[in-house]
């Protein structure tokens, strides 16, 4: 358990905390799965000191993989890692229906937790979004965590909606990847007894200062060592040490959004000293052409990570 960092929510049963890497889902050439690269990944980040995993994310790239390939991830990770650390799956879809299918997939693929974005693309109100929490729980026997992403989903949760969730059985924690500062910290106010998740790189060390017990950075996915450091810092009361790596994490940050989108953790993995291939990203997504990857190893080579 932390020492200084703050602690995870009375209501988890997993004490999430630290850093839980939102996993990539490595493909071949052809954008097939992966498994052996993608659980490869997974020990990666295990043996770099993260304190959990977390599949099938915005970086796992979900909303392209079919119900099959997402249950055989789950699967892979949890084959991989599961025992080490926690293994908290992403399971969220546009509907109700398939999330509680995605759901009670995962938990039979040994996940120990799964983190439900709200649904996106439509847009909902306070009810719906509350029947739709409260049927994935009524679905599943596992701790439950809130994924927050208004930015993608086209859905922000009010704060009185988030309270009504709270109350539900199983929900323990929300990631908070909304980069709205004055919106976290009033949900964390207001809701004591969840495990609150940081999600945005450029706000490490401000969601630990605010009472978020772990963070959930696309960062840590290609340098781990870098944002578990800032995290030991600020768990041993090094506030000064954890503000000076935050400023690298967010220099990483910026190196990998001067990129198309989502393109700059394969990357950098392809950049760094890796023992396996995370492949492309799935199609229509890219990775870097090469003169964004040249200016991106040279921004890593300059940062002391190449």
């Amino acid at each position: 358990m932390p020492d200084n960092a703050p602690t995870p929510g009375t209501a988890d049963p997993l004490n999430l905390h630290g850093v839980i890497p939102p996993l990539i889902t490595a493909f071949d050439a052809d954008e097939d799965v992966n498994h052996e690269a993608t659980a490869a990944h997974a020990r990666f980040l295990v043996e770099q000191g993260v304190h959990g995993v977390f599949p099938l994310g915005t970086n796992g790239e979900f909303p392209m993989l079919s119900p099959t390939e997402r249950e055989r991830i789950v699967q892979t990770v949890v084959d991989e890692v599961g025992g080490d650390v926690p293994v908290i799956a992403g399971v969220g879809a546009p509907s109700t229906r398939e999330t509680v299918r995605h759901s009670t997939a995962a938990v039979e693929a040994g996940a120990d937790g799964i983190v439900v974005v709200t649904p996106y693309y439509y847009p909902l109100d306070h009810e719906r979004t509350i029947k739709h929490y409260r049927r994935v729980a009524d679905a599943v026997d596992c701790p439950i965590y809130v994924y927050h992403i208004p930015q993608r989903t086209g859905n922000e949760l009010a704060q009185e909606t988030l309270r009504d969730i709270a109350t539900i059985d199983s929900i323990v924690g929300l990631k908070d990847t909304s980069r709205n500062v004055p919106w976290l910290g009033r949900a964390i106010g207001d809701n004591t007894g969840l495990t609150f998740l940081a999600g945005a790189n450029t706000l490490v060390y401000t969601g630990l200062d605010m009472g978020c017990a772990g963070v959930v950075s696309s960062v840590s996915n290609a340098f781990p060592e870098l944002v578990v450091d800032l995290y030991r810092a600020y768990d041993e009361g090094d506030r000064a040490r954890a503000k000076e790596i935050q400023r690298r994490v967010s220099d990483v940050a910026e190196a990998f959004d001067r990129g198309s989108y989502m393109a700059g953790v394969k990357t950098a993995l392809d950049l760094r000293d890796v023992d396996f291939d995370p492949g492309p990203l799935r199609s229509p997504l890219r990775k870097m052409d090469d003169v964004d990857t040249g200016r991106l190893q040279a921004d890593l080579t300059d940062l002391g990570l190449l």
